[in-house]
């Protein structure tokens, strides 16, 4: 498996199956403390503190921590909530932290035939701030993830205080080269089976350099097997849920953000850029081009021999710029 196995946003509807299954169990008391807003937020503990908020397009599954103005983090793919744990640790002391689960991805549960595009990405994340009555946020986002807040800030610019944006596609680099065979298997039905389920079956593989720890991490280590279990554990559980991963893969085409750098451009959001120099996804171009044509850009920062998912492994960089956005 090649690098080229990786990445994507949103696509076609399909029903959710249950994901009771896949919740891990009531965890013991350092992890009742970590869902209650203390400690580290490890796997159960993560389970643990998952919440829904009822929409039109679904249940989605989100977790939060901290009080005051919220924060609001979009993972990548194939990635959930779980993506922005340390950061959420580091930074809930400033924010109430919320990472949901996007459409089709993590623990959330899809209407039945609704879309799981990245337009439809952001219509849940519309109807998600709305049921919690949040005004405005401060939006950091990775990968695909980055693609729906550029598209969220671009159309409802009211709701976004600030713009944190980690490696991601961008206009000119949407898909990228290295997606487009992740599009023709998820086409053909075969993604979620050939390159997703091989890897609940065997943790190594997916941290071998061929697997998601070698393509995304910088860290040979990561990702543990709870993180495995957690990321692509929901996404094979049912024929409905590969079906969905499938359909998210295939969002990816046509390029979602086709027609957006005139916004970009008219933006007055505060937006800083962080990106990982080791990616092999994402062009190490792609943060010069949101440099000149973001119109409130705060810069551009370096982050060496840091892969795609980063964000993940580098918590204390995620929380000093955001600190530093938020203060500014």
């Amino acid at each position: 498996m090649s690098r080229r196995r990786f990445l994507a946003t949103t696509a076609t509807a399909l029903a959710a199956a249950p994901l009771a299954g896949c919740l891990a169990p009531v965890p013991h008391a350092r992890t009742r403390a970590s869902a209650a807003g203390e400690g580290p937020i490890d796997a159960p503990a993560f389970h643990a503190m998952r919440r829904w908020q009822v929409t039109p397009q679904g249940r989605i599954a989100y977790v939060e921590r901290g009080r005051g103005d919220v924060a609001l983090f979009l993972h990548g793919f194939p990635l959930n909530g779980f993506q922005w744990r340390g950061a959420l640790e580091r930074l809930s002391d400033r924010r109430r932290c919320i990472a949901p689960d996007f459409l089709g991805l993590g623990y959330s549960e899809v209407a039945p035939g609704l879309a799981v595009t990245p337009d439809a990405q952001v219509a849940m994340l519309v109807a998600f701030l709305d049921a919690q009555s949040i005004r405005a946020v401060d939006l950091v986002a990775n990968d695909s993830g980055g693609a729906v807040a550029q598209l969220f800030m671009t159309r409802h610019a009211e709701r976004v205080r600030s713009l944190l944006l980690t490696n991601c596609d961008v206009e000119t680099d949407s898909p990228p080269p290295a997606v487009l065979p992740v599009i023709e298997l998820a086409r053909a039905g075969r993604f979620a089976d050939e390159w997703l389920a091989p890897w609940i079956a065997d943790k190594a593989l997916a941290r071998s350099p061929t697997g998601l720890g070698g393509l995304c991490y910088a860290d040979p280590s990561h990702p543990d097997d709870a993180a495995v279990d957690t990321y692509i554990g929901p996404l094979v559980a049912s024929p409905e849920r590969k079906a969905l991963t499938n359909a998210y893969a295939i969002g990816l085409a046509p390029n979602p953000l086709a027609g957006i750098e005139a916004a970009l451009r008219r933006s007055r959001v505060p937006t800083r850029i962080v990106w990982g120099m080791a990616d092999t996804i994402f062009s190490t171009q792609d943060p010069d081009y949101l440099d000149r044509t973001l119109g409130a850009s705060r810069g551009v920062r370096r982050v060496p021999d840091a892969k795609l998912f980063w964000p993940e492994e580098f918590p204390d960089i995620v929380a000093g710029e955001a600190r530093a956005l938020w203060s500014a």
